[in-house]
Order: structure tokens, then sequence, then C-alpha cells
């Protein structure tokens, strides 16, 4: 690392912005190497370039793309984009809204929608959507106009999103509060046993894998944060099993995390490793079967099917349910249609 200790350059607000504190116990290892796994979607190119460009910073100091990191190290990484405020650009994008009010909306989100602009992501997000039908939308503790919760990009179903300030802060005391209802559909490797069941255990990031989470019990519990899934087997479908999964707590990819913990990892996960076969024989035209499932259903197997929540203007409890789509409902089909045919071998 250079001696001298150059200031952060003065446009430094125009890039966005990812630091981090390097763990105690980490090993030496290549910074490049070290920031991919904190930086979604960012390749390993473009890491070394932002270092060779005197972008990426140790301890207030600028590194090499060689440079290996140590425990305590404050890590500050400036790529040459706007943070995602500044790029809060209203756009013209079709929304299925299935209710709305003065005070709230409903969303149901088709996967492969980015909720909120981010890296790699700066436009034609939910945001990008909400902020061109409606002004002065409420921000929330993110600073991010009208959100309530999220779910993930390729996770489709249902959002409530505030218009008011009042609504806000109702709403999102629910779901702190864990008042709210969440029920979400999802498709899982394996004959899940039990008909139904709790999953608990305290979810945080992965230690080696920062685009994953995971659960820390035990002495480790104080890693992560509470979680508990509530499961209910829906239907066997042989060599996968289709659950219905309600939420007490929101974390981050919660249920492809609890699941996974419980050994049934959700079909076609690619983050979680879903997109392997795990489960099943080792003939050639099985192999063929889930590959096209694959390509059916090309994300992972997670839909929002039902919310529920106060009505923050009347004290109205309001539900709202949403269909499975085509794309999951396609594969489904197709897993009934191989499960009957096996029991009938």
């Amino acid at each position: 690392m250079e001696n001298h200790t150059p200031q952060l350059p003065e446009e430094d607000n125009l890039y966005e912005h990812y630091t981090f504190t390097v763990k105690e116990g980490q090993t030496p290892l290549r910074i490049d190497k070290y920031v991919m796994n904190f930086v979604e979607n960012a390749t390993r190119n473009k890491i070394q370039t932002a270092a060779k460009n005197g972008s990426i910073y140790v301890n207030g100091s600028p590194v090499k793309p060689s440079y290996k990191v140590k425990p305590n190290d404050q890590i500050k990484v400036l790529f040459t984009h706007p943070t995602y405020e500044n790029l809060l650009v209203g756009e013209d994008i079709p929304l299925d809204v299935v209710y709305e009010d003065n005070e709230l909306l409903v969303v149901n989100k088709p996967a492969g929608m980015v909720v909120h602009p981010g890296h790699g992501n700066y436009s034609g997000t939910l945001i990008n959507a909400l902020i061109y039908k409606f002004e002065n939308l409420p921000n929330n503790s993110s600073e991010r106009p009208g959100l309530v919760h999220r779910i993930d990009k390729d996770t489709s179903g249902l959002l409530v999103v505030a218009k008011t300030e009042e609504a806000m802060t109702h709403l999102s005391l629910q779901f702190a509060e864990k008042t709210s209802e969440r029920e979400y559909v999802v498709l899982v490797w394996g004959n899940v046993e039990a008909d139904e069941g709790t999953v608990e255990g305290n979810i945080g990031r992965h230690p080696k894998n920062r685009l994953q989470n995971t659960v820390f019990l035990g002495d480790d519990a104080e890693k992560g944060k509470p979680a508990v899934t509530h499961y209910k087997v829906l239907e066997r479908l042989g060599y996968v099993t289709l659950v219905s999964c309600k939420l007490e707590t929101g974390r981050t990819h919660q249920i492809r995390v609890h699941m996974k913990h419980i050994g049934h990892t959700l079909f076609n996960d690619e983050r979680y490793g879903g997109e392997k076969i795990l489960k099943g024989t080792t003939f050639t035209k099985y192999k063929q079967f889930v590959e096209n499932c694959f390509k059916i259903l090309p994300r992972q197997a997670l839909h929002a099917k039902t919310l529920g929540f106060v009505h923050p203007k009347t004290g109205e409890f309001m539900q709202f349910t949403s269909e499975i789509p085509d794309d999951m409902q396609q594969c489904i089909e197709k897993w009934r249609g191989y499960s009957k045919h096996i029991e009938n071998l």
C-alpha cells in the first residue's frame, strides 16, 4: 500500500459507494477477490479496473488489485456511477395494481423486476415505475419512496406501497411488530417429511459468500438476527415438494435460507445451489426433464401469494391473494405429471 494518504476525491458524492470493515479472523486475500463477495453483479474485471484507477481505498489510501486485506481494514469502493438516490427517474413502466386508495396501493410484482435501484440495476425498477405515476411518495428509513417492504428480483407477488407519511409509519410498524400477514408458495427440492413445522434460526451474512445469507445457531447466534418461518406442505410431487411458508419475521432471503437450512433448497434458486439436480435419479431422461423445468422456470420457485394488513386509515384488516404466475404453474404441472408417472411404475 502506498505510504502517502491522499484525500478522497471531492466528487465522491457522485459515485456509488460500498464500505466494509474486514472482520477479525480474515485470512490474507487479494482485495479484488474480497470485494467481489460484497458487491452484487460486479465482475472481477470491473473491480480490478476500479483499483487501477485509484477508486478502492483501504484505511483512506488507494490500493492496487493485488493488495491483501487484513482484519479491521476499512475498505471504501467508488464506482463511476451516481448513487441510486441521484438516479431516481420516473419511467412509464406498466404495473399490475390490484388495489389502490388515497393511502396505499398493492402491487403484484412480476419476477425479474427489481424493487429499487442499486448497483447494476439503475432503471426498470418498481420505484422508477412508482415515482412516474405518483408524486410525493413518502420515504422509508432507507430513503426509498413508498417502500414498506421488498421482495427479491426473481420472486413474484404482492407488495404494499405507502402513499402518505401516515401510511408509511403505520404499515412499517405492522411489519416490525409482526402483525402483517405474508404467505409465500415455494417449490423445494426433496420430500419434506413433516406435514408442517417451524424453522427458527438467526439469519445473517454468510461469512464466506457475502451474496448469501445463512443461519447462525448456538454461540454464533448473535451474528444474525432472529427469524421465524412457519411452513406447511401443500403437495408432494416426488423429488420436489410444494410448500406454503408464512413469515413471522422479514429477513433478507429468509425463506430461501431457512428452507435450505432444513435440507430443502428452493427449486432453481441459483444463488443457494438449487439450480443443480439435488434429488432424483441418474437417468438421462430424468436429467433432461429437470433441465426442461429449469427452462420453463428460469428463476427460484418463490411467489408472494398472500398479503394482509390493517388499513392505516380505516382500521379494517385487508387481505389480498395473487395467482401463482404461469412460469411457476407450468413447472408445478410438469412435476405433477412426473410424480404420477413414477407412482405408476
